[in-house]
């Protein structure tokens, strides 16, 4: 850990703290039959698809998700990615910055956009917007969370989603906080 710069050193102790106190919302378990039955709808819908479906995780957050979901389907696909964030290893929101875009043509082709939680829309609105306007044919997306709160949420919703929080700050499986925890195996409440 020494490698790590001051501020970062001061984050991931932090983040350590955080995951000390955290109440956990959801095991390895619960999370496998989420993405298992998540698959199963996606396999069922696809099972007769004639042209690759084009698999896009949204970086960072969809990395861990798209890893699991990917490997449990049963239809021809390609992967791509993408990287736009609104968090910037932050806990608040700002504007869409667009670290990388799909490299695959998107014309006339299934998209298949995965990230890690759906809270207000607004990133996940922002790539399918994108792929809309690269001329997709059809855009989708999967998200592990969805989080339950009456705050305004973008004109879009999820096509497959493994589970719901309440609205709490939710970190592991793909969620980080600060830029930590993304790899941990279950799902975490900050304390309130």
């Amino acid at each position: 850990m020494s490698s790590l710069l001051p501020i970062k050193m001061k984050d991931y102790e932090q983040a350590e703290k955080i995951l000390e106190d955290a109440e956990l919302v959801y095991n390895a378990e619960e999370i496998n039959q989420s993405i298992n039955n998540m698959a199963s709808q996606l396999n069922k819908q696809f099972s007769q698809i004639t042209q690759p479906m084009i698999m896009l995780p949204v970086m960072n957050g969809g990395l861990i998700l798209s890893g699991h979901l990917i490997t449990r389907l049963n239809f021809p696909v390609e992967i791509d990615y993408c990287h736009a964030t609104r968090y910037r290893d932050k806990t608040s929101a700002s504007d869409l910055l667009w670290k990388v875009k799909p490299q695959h043509s998107l014309i006339n082709r299934t998209v298949l956009v995965i990230d890690d939680i759906f809270d207000e829309g607004h990133t996940l609105q922002s790539v399918i917007e994108f792929c809309k306007s690269q001329k997709a044919e059809k855009v989708l997306s999967a998200v592990l969370i969805e989080k339950k709160h009456p705050r305004m949420k973008a004109d879009i919703k999820s096509d497959f989603i493994g589970m719901q929080v309440e609205d709490r700050y939710v970190f592991g499986f793909g969620m980080d906080y600060k830029g930590f925890h993304r790899q941990l195996n279950a799902i975490y409440a900050v304390s309130e």
